[in-house]
């Protein structure tokens, strides 16, 4: 077994948080050391969770949507790398899914590590961000219009669930003038 092979392994395995998740462990990644894209979200949701498969939602639909991509090819761990801020479901608070836990810290810079072939990070909401971008103090809003998307390696999105509808239909530019830009980025690393 290799390096790689024994730390997915184990990460699949982990039990640090048992007690505290509402319906258990099981972490949800995707990842594999020739990957050439990284998307880096918070945490899977209830339904993520029941099926093991990350972004088996509207969020999913939304991001291969955002990204013009197959799911075919989104699934193709050589390809695409998804690797949450948490890796298993943290339960439901007043507005929405908890916050990523922060037991699953440890394992992200290994991981990261074994990703020596990323050609570009995409970075999804703001726990994404803002372990990414610890300097940054303005807005998600800020962060997204400051990004170069040509040329920048993190590329920060707002997350693609239905909860930001509000914003994205606030921010038009996203979607008219940003996307078309990050589609055509995208389209430069070749999958």
């Amino acid at each position: 077994m290799t390096e790689h092979e024994e730390l997915l392994q184990e990460v699949r395995a982990c039990q640090r948080c048992e007690a505290e998740l509402p319906m258990g462990p099981r972490p949800v990644i995707q990842h594999h050391p020739d990957a050439k894209i990284l998307i880096v979200g918070q945490a899977p949701g209830r339904r993520v969770h029941e099926s093991g498969k990350p972004f088996d939602d509207p969020s999913g639909v939304r991001l291969r949507q955002w990204m013009n991509i197959s799911a075919e090819k989104f699934y193709d761990p050589i390809q695409l790398a998804i690797l949450p801020m948490g890796f298993c479901y943290p339960g439901t608070g007043r507005s929405g899914d908890l916050p990523p836990r922060k037991e699953c810290l440890p394992w992200r810079e290994p991981l990261m590590g074994m990703l020596p072939n990323i050609k570009l990070t995409i970075l999804l909401g703001q726990y994404a961000q803002r372990y990414h971008f610890p300097d940054h103090k303005g807005s998600l809003t800020d962060l997204v219009k400051q990004a170069d998307v040509k040329n920048d390696l993190m590329i920060p999105l707002p997350h693609p669930s239905p909860r930001n509808n509000r914003w994205l239909k606030q921010q038009p530019w996203f979607e008219r003038d940003f996307i078309p830009l990050f589609q055509q980025r995208l389209s430069n690393i070749s999958l």
